[in-house]
């Protein structure tokens, strides 16, 4: 806490901004993780470290950002069992479907895509790939939690006369 002489500045929101002396990575590093977010800013937090990632060529730095990745991958694992919140249905309606133009080009659940994404990131923590084999494995990376994010971001509800069902036309029985 700031006294009133201090230069020190109280920071009023959860995620402070970066001092000047600060790099962009510092405060990603810095930014907290956890289950006080939903499921938007939880992908938000794993495309930011990915994307750090893959611009990165300082060894301590990529080791930091996978370990920030996993954590953030794990952390995703719990919320994708939650129930979503009231915002996020509402952010994954439409009122006319389109259902071809929502889902990735992958058949693969989320949760197994989540998955491969984990496996990636601890692969690349062994540090045990050749500098080339590293710059495939982060690129498929990238990819990888790329269409993760455009996935689960991707409208899922259609809002009818009867109420919410999925754009596939099944019914909602309890949104998830």
């Amino acid at each position: 806490m700031a006294n009133t002489n201090s230069t020190t500045t109280a920071c009023t929101e959860s995620v402070c901004l970066p001092s000047v002396n600060e790099t962009a990575i510092t405060a990603l590093l810095k930014t907290p993780l956890g289950a006080h977010l939903d499921l938007f800013q939880i992908l938000d937090a794993c495309q930011h470290h990915v994307d750090a990632l893959i611009e990165n060529d300082d060894n301590t730095e990529c080791m930091a950002l996978c370990g920030r990745l996993l954590a953030a991958l794990e952390v995703l694992k719990v919320a994708l069992k939650t129930p979503l919140p009231a915002h996020l249905i509402e952010r994954l309606t439409v009122d006319v479907a389109e259902p071809d133009n929502y889902r990735a080009p992958l058949s693969t659940d989320s949760e197994t895509l989540r998955e491969y994404c984990s496996a990636l990131t601890i692969l690349l923590l062994q540090h045990q790939q050749s500098p080339e084999q590293k710059e495939h494995i982060t690129g498929l990376l990238f990819e990888l939690v790329n269409v993760l994010v455009e996935d689960l971001k991707a409208p899922r509800f259609v809002s009818t006369d009867g109420g919410l069902v999925m754009i596939s036309g099944e019914a909602v029985p309890g949104i998830h």
